[in-house]
Parts: C-alpha cells; structure tokens; sequence
C-alpha cells in the first residue's frame, strides 16, 4: 500500500546533454597498452527515475539541528555492476538500504565517501561549493579501494537535482548549511577479498548549524605518538571509511585528558600531518618580518583537502597580486614542507609562533591555542576573537566565497 502512495516519474535534467555523460557499450582504449576494450555505460543522469516521498518531513528548527542526526526526505541512489556498468539513478524517499549479509563492504571496508555542503545566500539561491574537487577525490578514492569510476560532472548533475528536489531543507540562518555526504560502497554478494563486482553509490543530506554552535573558540590539541593515522604507501590520502574508525579510541582517550583533537605524528622527528580530521596549518615569522604560511605536503599521508587548497590558493593569489586580501601581510611566503614538532617548541621559544590552525569542511578554520606534548603544554598563540594574523582573512574571505557575498567561481550555482 506504501508504494502506491509513492509517485514514480522519469524526469529530464534541465540543460542536460546525453553527449556529454553516455558511454555505450563501444570500445574505449586501455590508457596503459592503448589496446581496444568493450567499455561498460558511465552514470546517465538522463535516465533518472524520481520516487516522491507521499509524507514528507517539516524540517526542525535551525537551532534544533545537531550536525549529521537530521536527514532529508529523499536520497540518490546508483546501482553499479561489472557486466551492465552504472545503472539507472534513482531518487527516491530516504531510508534504510538493502543488503546481503555477505556484502563486502561489511566485511572488507570497501567503503569510500565525500562531505560537501550547500549554501543558501540571502538571495534564496542555493550553491555548492567548489564541487568539482570533491568529485576529483572521489574518484581518486574509488580508484584506490578498486571501486569503479564515474564522470564526476555527471554525478555533481544528479546531485545538483537532489538538492533542488529538498532545497526547502537548505537553511536560511546565518551560518547553517546543506551537508552532502556522497558515499560508494562493495555490494558484491560474496565473502572474498578481490574487487567486487557490484556496488552501490548513494547520496544523503543533512541541514547542519555553524560547527561552533556555542560560540568560536580555539583548540586545544594533543601531540599523539601512540597511534598512527596514516603511513607512507598507505590510504591516508584517500577518503575512506577504513581511515576514521580508527581514530575514534584515540580521540576518546585525549577527550579524557582534557584535550580536543588529536595532532598525529609521525615517525621519530614527530612530523606534524593532520589535527582530528582536518589539515593542519603552521605560520612562522622570520627574523627579516617575513610570515610563512606552512602545511605538510601531499605525500601520500595528507588528504588533499579542498579548504586546505583554498587557503592555499587564497594566500597565494595575494602573494602574486592577482587578488589581495585585506589583512593578510605583504611578506608572505607559502610553503608545502615537513614540520616537526621540534620546530614548533623552537619557534614558540623564540616567539616566532604566529598561529596554527585546521582546515576543513565542516569547522572551515579551526584555531589553535594549546598543543599537549610530551608531559607539558605546548602554548600557541591567537588573536583576541581566536584567530590570528592570516587565518581570520583567509576564512573571511572563504566565508564570503561560500555565502555568495563574495563573486567567485568557487561557488556554483544549484537554484536560479
């Protein structure tokens, strides 16, 4: 009886072009050999199927929202398989999926996601947020778990129709987003570790409040040499699920010392990667007034996240001119280079310790004030609101991007 209640539509995407996304069962060539393979269809949003929800939601106020708890009423699903490739997209009411017992992604972690977010600007229109790197990763992550491929530009459309269907969920707060978690799992119904031969790509929706729902304020972190989050040769560059559960015993353990997040370390100079799940960034002063701005490299330890490539790009946009922005010091110096936490304490001593801070989606900049290191607290230096000399620029102008209050190509638009 449920299912009548449901309305089922085959619905063409506006400016869609089948030209763009369709690969037919013709030939591609192996990018290694050059030999001529059979090719399987890519994702055709095209062929998208919408299934209504007869009993949509109300969505809870703003104040109410608690990041990842609240859910929208429809989702986007993709079947995948080796012989037909990428089936026919659904979008339908969201809900509990389906699956074997056998499936490999409950066995083997054959599980890879994205987070991105929509913003409403104070026009109504609804945007997304440089979505085309996180399809780029996406694909990056597939590839390394032997999960299959996709055109990115064909998903972001599907994903673009998903929001528009739920786009009264998008917030009109200040502060408040859309959060988008595109997710890719094994589903092949055997136990047996190879690549499977089934999968399913999904996609759910949550409204989210600002990540400092209590007020902005830094924090504190803990130097942990006890566990590893990533290693060289391993996934840490990589958005897979295998990389967080990891993770959770030794957040709980620095939670019970007092500390917010973890700062991994690695090897014996305790090189600085990550802090929690963001990217991690350092700013020194040098003894001629010149302020560099330092993160890790992407040396297959680091995530290659999309806020650490925007302050990235942001800071050296101002260093080279091409767009300066007001604050941030003329000079400047961008640096992708190791750091150690014996440069960190040197620094500090020496007061040549500007700031630290994370970068990532959820927080965007995340200050730092105190770093827990060998027995003794590490103290950073912060700005009288929490943020320092470069961050608080740098995430004025990312907030402004993101918003719409700012023109950029960084945001792209999902409503008119």
């Amino acid at each position: 009886m449920f299912l009548h209640a449901l309305r089922r539509q085959r619905i063409p995407l506006a400016r869609w072009s089948p030209a763009r996304f369709i690969a037919t069962k013709n030939v591609i060539s192996d990018p290694m050999t050059g030999e001529l393979m059979p090719s399987t269809p890519d994702i055709q949003p095209h062929r998208v199927e919408i299934l209504r929800n007869a009993n949509p939601a109300t969505p809870p106020p703003a104040h109410t929202l608690v990041f990842g708890h609240t859910f929208t009423d429809h989702m986007l699903a993709i079947p995948w398989d080796a012989v037909s490739g990428w089936g026919t997209p659904e979008i339908k009411p969201y809900g509990p999926l389906q699956l074997e017992p056998s499936s490999t992604v409950l066995h083997y972690a054959q599980t890879i996601f994205e987070g991105m977010k929509a913003y409403r600007a104070e026009d109504g229109k609804v945007s997304l947020f440089r979505p085309d790197m996180n399809m780029k990763r996406f694909n990056s992550s597939a590839r390394r778990l032997a999960l299959p491929t996709f055109n990115g530009e064909a998903l972001l459309d599907l994903i673009k129709h998903l929001i528009r269907i739920d786009q009264h969920w998008v917030p009109k707060e200040p502060g408040h987003s859309l959060y988008v978690r595109p997710t890719l799992i094994g589903t092949q119904k055997a136990i047996g570790v190879g690549p499977p031969n089934e999968a399913l790509l999904f996609v759910i929706m949550s409204p989210v409040g600002p990540y400092y729902a209590s007020g902005f304020k830094p924090v504190s972190l803990y130097g942990t040499t006890e566990y590893v989050r990533a290693a060289p040769g391993g996934t840490g560059a990589y958005k897979l699920g295998v990389n967080y559960a990891p993770g959770v015993l030794p957040q709980k353990s620095v939670a019970a010392l007092g500390y917010s997040q973890n700062l991994w370390l690695h090897g014996p100079e305790h090189e600085l990667t990550e802090v929690g799940t963001m990217n991690m960034f350092v700013v020194f002063s040098k003894d001629d007034g010149t302020i560099e701005l330092v993160t890790p490299p992407l040396d297959g330890m680091i995530l290659p996240g999309v806020t650490r490539d925007s302050v990235l790009t942001l800071a050296r946009e101002h260093v080279s001119g091409k767009k300066r922005l007001q604050g941030l010091p003329d000079k400047l110096i961008v640096s992708e280079r190791t750091v150690t936490m014996k440069e960190v304490k040197a620094a500090v001593a020496a007061g040549q310790l500007v700031e630290m801070f994370g970068a990532g989606t959820a927080a965007v900049i995340s200050p730092v004030d105190r770093i827990g290191y060998m027995g003794e607290d590490v103290l950073i230096p912060t700005g009288e609101d929490g943020m320092g000399q470069i961050s608080r620029p740098v995430w004025v102008e990312l907030i402004g991007r993101q918003w719409g209050t700012i023109p950029s190509e960084w945001s792209v638009p999902v409503t008119e």
